[in-house]
């Protein structure tokens, strides 16, 4: 009896631990990019009377994930009774009560503020360093320069020789939900160089906190889907059915338009940004993989994105691509990309729009849907390209930082039958039509 309730003990630890390593690797970090983040830094830089200004940065540590229109949104909850006597660089959404106020009015007395970032056309006044982007941060890989976004603030309303607290329940909306903050906590101040490098300025004051974002906290469903095809098959693996969710059978829903009933034109997008074209798939965007053609020593496949919003546009997308092709030397035609170091066996590589070209995926219309699309020739190693087994199938694809459904891998297009190594070895199987077309050359009088 003791040996059976023992191994019932250890059964369950072992299903523990599997579920709490589940967790780590698809809901508490992203397993292609573990040290992705944003993170959320207060600089005291001056002591006032009844409080302090400070610098506040959100700084975006994420290889690919970026903050789209409408951008972002940052909360908090005061320690105690602070208010916000002004602000430059961004904006609180409410003012809130001050009537305990009789001369100065503050800026805002909200206990939990919301700040907003301002956009490029404001004015001179109300501006700061690293300010005014309307809320958008480019990924770190990507564009590092427009990663992050700073504003100055201005907190009083402490009593005397009261230095305040940190603030309390960050939250951050980037701009959707998601995204899950830590404690604000006191760490280093922030050093800086002056003087052309040679001196060192400090803060008096720096809290910190990082927020991690969840595609299980901001989406019941998926966003994207992946189909597949090649030139060696007839057969066009589509996206799994009810990839990003499932609707009735020729009929309409909320979520999404037949082509049959075209949604006019005059509908306010803002009301209803997510109306999506009617599809097996249901989902708003779909990466397409096509294998075009097979060469001695490359081949080249063809990468396509498809938007089927009715009103919504992608503007700087991007779309990260793992497979172990991308080892060796690959030529983009339309796109910009660059190779992650991720770590893993396979290879990942990161693509987005050429400004000014396909930097921005427009929405579907009536007759037809938006969408970008580049080639790209990758060079064989020959000790492991196959066309056999799925091998020239992405083993993964994410959609502007969101996990894209992959067909299950009994349903990729298969070679024909009989037909594996002409594709496999095609620099061998030359060499040996040679050798025999030499042989029968050289052999052909004597015999």
């Amino acid at each position: 009896m003791a040996n059976m309730i023992h191994s019932c003990l250890w059964h369950f630890a072992l299903v523990s631990i599997f579920l709490v390593t589940m967790c780590s690797l698809s809901d508490c970090y992203d397993p292609l990019d573990p040290n992705g983040n944003f993170t959320v830094t207060f600089d005291t830089y001056q002591w006032e009377n009844d409080g302090y200004l400070a610098k506040v940065t959100i700084q975006n540590y994420y290889q690919y994930r970026h903050v789209d229109k409408p951008g972002w949104k940052l909360g908090w909850i005061w320690g105690q009774n602070e208010v916000i006597w002004s602000m430059n660089g961004a904006l609180a959404t409410k003012q809130g009560n001050c009537s305990s106020f009789k001369s100065d009015i503050p800026y805002s007395c909200v206990k939990d503020p919301e700040i907003l970032d301002l956009m490029p056309d404001s004015s001179p006044e109300n501006k700061s360093v690293d300010c005014c982007r309307g809320g958008l941060l480019d990924a770190w890989a990507i564009n590092p320069s427009q990663s992050f976004s700073s504003f100055q603030i201005k907190v009083g309303n402490l009593q005397q020789n009261s230095f305040g607290r940190a603030p309390l329940n960050l939250t951050l909306m980037a701009p959707g939900l998601g995204y899950t903050c830590g404690p604000l906590l006191d760490v280093d101040p922030t050093v800086s160089l002056d003087i052309g490098g040679r001196r060192q300025v400090q803060v008096f004051r720096t809290w910190k906190t990082t927020c991690t974002y969840s595609s299980f906290i901001a989406a019941k469903t998926p966003v994207c889907c992946v189909s597949l095809s090649t030139f060696y098959n007839p057969t066009i693996t589509s996206c799994p059915l009810c990839s990003c969710g499932c609707r009735l059978a020729d009929k309409t829903t909320e979520t999404c338009i037949s082509r049959s009933s075209f949604p006019s034109m005059t509908n306010d997008p803002q009301s209803d940004p997510d109306l999506v074209k009617c599809t097996d798939h249901m989902c708003p965007v779909r990466v397409h993989w096509h294998v075009m053609s097979n060469y001695v020593d490359y081949w080249r496949v063809k990468l396509t994105i498809t938007n089927y919003n009715y009103h919504k546009n992608f503007s700087d997308w991007n779309v990260l691509v793992q497979h172990p092709g991308f080892r060796q030397n690959t030529t983009i035609y339309s796109f910009n990309s660059i190779m992650l170091p991720a770590g893993f066996r396979d290879e990942v590589a990161l693509f987005w729009g050429i400004p000014y070209v396909n930097q921005e995926l427009i929405s579907t219309e009536k007759d037809q849907v938006g969408s970008v699309s580049t080639e790209m020739l990758l060079k064989k190693d020959m000790d492991s390209f196959t066309f056999s087994n799925g091998w020239a199938f992405p083993r993964r694809i994410y959609f502007s930082g969101e996990t894209c459904q992959m067909p299950l891998p009994d349903a990729f297009p298969m070679l024909p039958n009989g037909v594996v190594s002409n594709f496999a070895k095609p620099s061998l199987c030359l060499f040996l039509l040679l050798t025999f077309l030499t042989s029968q050359a050289l052999l052909g009088p004597w015999l």
